[in-house]
């Protein structure tokens, strides 16, 4: 079969109804700013859209326990009838995450996202995927809800290849500017999966700097740290290591709050940094996993460097 030379755009209306009240900052106006960005940059031309999917249970249930996704599906219907009686119109899940209405069918969305983009790259219609959805996912644990994340869209989709498509060995590869806890609570341990971050420390949640697993590389790197460090880290600890592991597949939790211009972290990255890590990701691909990447968007507060960082990273999947 002739190489596949796609990059997929994977994304649903619905991800725009999910919002956690007035000036939250993981707010809808993101994806906005990101589709501005790709069709005024002529990005969005070189890109295969496609409508993400509602993620069936028992496929989000490969990452999070039974009880835990039937407690959120009832705190939403909770909510539908509080609502009704006049109650308010969000239920928070920790101090800075809530849900509203529609936050159960976005986040349904966001992992159906994640496997939809796995199924087309892994029947060779797309070399590669970016989900632009929201919420994000990855500080949502097996069996809890935080950090604005409900469902872990790259854990589910890193199980899914391995239970459902049969790989072998899958990597995770996490640049948000925090640890991305919750994939760490439902991988850790599973040597199927490698899972390589850098993060800001001691910073929320607090967590990683201290963990232990084998199939984990974490980087804790102090606040203000720029890009050529993080350049320098990526080569000595990330690279050998997925190197060996050879992954047959790479998942991405492409956050991009580590800009310099965003206000929810202290480090240094700028685009051209993102596109650097991008373009590493794809030779490791290149050389063990036929090309298979499938990158979902995480953290990134700052409107116009968000959208500036995904169309770097974008560009670089799609070669354009």
């Amino acid at each position: 079969m002739q190489a596949v030379n796609k990059t997929g755009y994977f994304t649903h209306k619905d991800c725009w109804k999910h919002e956690m009240g007035q000036g939250h900052p993981e707010c809808p106006q993101r994806l906005d700013a990101i589709e501005d960005r790709l069709l005024i940059s002529g990005v969005a031309d070189a890109l295969d859209r496609r409508e993400a999917e509602i993620a069936p249970l028992s496929d989000i249930e490969l990452a999070h326990g039974r009880m835990f996704v039937a407690g959120l599906r009832g705190l939403s219907d909770v909510l539908k009838e509080e609502i009704e009686a006049g109650g308010p119109t969000h239920t928070q899940v920790d101090p800075d995450t809530a849900m509203n209405t529609s936050t159960w069918g976005a986040a349904l969305r966001a992992a159906g996202a994640a496997l939809a983009a796995t199924d087309a790259v892994m029947a060779g219609e797309l070399e590669n995927a970016f989900c632009a959805v929201r919420p994000p996912g990855h500080h949502a644990c097996r069996d809890k809800a935080m950090g604005f994340c409900f469902f872990n869209n790259v854990a589910i989709a890193a199980k899914y290849a391995l239970e459902r498509h049969g790989l072998k060995r899958v990597a995770i590869v996490d640049f948000d500017v925090h640890h991305g806890n919750g994939t760490e609570d439902i991988v850790a341990g599973d040597q199927r999966i490698l899972m390589v971050s850098f993060f800001q420390h001691p910073f929320y949640p607090y967590g990683g700097a201290q963990s232990n697993a084998s199939n984990l590389v974490n980087l804790p790197v102090p606040a203000y740290t720029k890009g050529p460090a993080v350049r320098e880290l990526i080569e000595a600890s990330w690279i050998p290591r997925l190197e060996e592991f050879r992954p047959e597949m790479i998942f991405i939790s492409a956050g991009f709050d580590a800009h310099r211009e965003d206000d929810l972290g202290q480090m240094g990255l700028v685009e051209q940094d993102y596109a650097w890590i991008t373009d590493r990701l794809k030779d490791v691909a290149r050389r063990h996993a036929k090309k298979r990447i499938v990158s979902c968007l995480e953290g990134g507060y700052n409107l116009s460097a968000l959208a500036r960082s995904v169309e770097a990273h974008i560009r670089v999947l799609a070669d354009v």
